[in-house]
């Protein structure tokens, strides 16, 4: 058996309203609040912080260190040795970084199945967009984790049973190299090339988990396409009330992590039995079925994605938003300094032993 050992959401603390957008530049925002990483987090630092608390959850020993995200803190330089040095994992644990978009993530999660041994799979992003536009309103920070690899239903949570992918090559969101936003291609027409792959990749899921709409308890939906996600569920066929909240009024849409963080919160509301429908919609569609096992119903997350939720306070300013993005010319806050070591005494060398 292989699929899912453990889990652990991270949110920042820090949530701005929607409407702070608006009181400042008179256009944008809407309703809701976003979560906002702060001035001293990145995605590698959030993605480590997920993968302790998943790690909290587990004695699972991981092979190796799958990190993704669209927004690295580091390029030419690997920061999923940053998250293996954090969690003080072995040397003879590979880390590596499978980023650029968030259907990377699908890529380093169906790596991760197929590892040889457990593998730890880390999603995190910090998304923002032109000021006033729908991406920074829209979109949120936060990050995933899961421990995924072999076991019996005593150590698995939730089994993979199948699933598809769906792949064509068009523009639907890009940046490029140096560009501080996503310039995104209008959405009619990636509606009308996403929609035919979802019926497509749900289909072939359907066959290769041997499941019905009818017998899903769960469905994730996730993707950074508004209107393709909208029109999604008359593909996949199963009742609206088992769709779970991606939260993207609460925290925003997370980008690489909403699937994941998704999943989690599905998890976290599972009993035995139960079968998960989870379906991304990015550069392609990619659906992937887990049934959770015995083991859900003794399972407690470090951390509850509700209890995530809950743990931010909304009150951030616009204009912090801004300064910690690195938008206005001011100095964000630092940490204290730690105080400075006392110079020895006088008197001779071999005295200061």
């Amino acid at each position: 058996m292989r699929g899912i050992i453990a889990y652990g959401a991270y949110l920042p603390f820090n949530r701005m309203d929607r409407s702070e957008i608006a009181k400042a530049l008179g256009a944008g925002g809407g309703r809701g609040v976003r979560a906002v990483a702060s001035y001293d987090e990145d995605t590698t630092t959030m993605g480590a912080e997920a993968a302790r608390l998943a790690m909290a959850s587990t004695e699972a020993s991981p092979g190796a260190v799958l990190f993704s995200t669209a927004d690295p803190a580091y390029l030419d330089k690997t920061n999923a040795t940053a998250i293996q040095a954090a969690l003080d994992l072995s040397d003879d644990v590979m880390a590596v970084d499978m980023n650029g978009s968030t259907r990377s993530w699908i890529g380093a999660m169906a790596t991760g199945l197929n590892w040889n041994g457990a593998a730890l799979v880390v999603g995190s992003d910090i998304r923002t967009g032109m000021p006033s536009g729908n991406d920074e309103a829209s979109g949120g920070d936060g990050a995933i984790a899961l421990v995924v690899g072999d076991g019996d239903a005593g150590a698995i949570i939730a089994e993979y049973i199948g699933g598809s992918s769906a792949t064509r090559e068009f523009i639907d969101r890009w940046r490029t190299p140096g560009d501080r936003f996503s310039k995104v291609w209008e959405e009619r027409y990636g509606e009308n090339a996403y929609l035919p792959m979802v019926e497509d990749a749900v289909k072939r899921a359907y066959h290769a988990a041997d499941v019905t709409p009818e017998q899903v308890d769960h469905v994730v939906l996730a993707g950074l396409h508004a209107r393709a996600k909208r029109g999604a569920p008359k593909f996949i066929g199963v009742d609206p009330s088992k769709y779970v909240d991606t939260l993207e009024n609460e925290i925003g849409n997370v980008g690489s992590a909403q699937v994941g963080l998704g999943l989690a919160a599905a998890l976290d509301a599972a009993g035995p039995g139960q079968v998960i429908l989870v379906v991304h919609v990015g550069d392609g569609v990619d659906v992937g079925v887990f049934r959770t096992t015995e083991a859900i119903a003794g399972y407690s997350p470090a951390s509850s994605v509700a209890d995530q939720v809950a743990g931010g306070q909304v009150g951030l300013s616009y204009a912090n938003f801004l300064t910690w993005r690195g938008y206005l010319d001011r100095e964000p806050p630092r940490r204290p300094e730690p105080d400075r070591p006392g110079a020895p005494p006088a008197g001779r060398s071999e005295d200061w032993k």
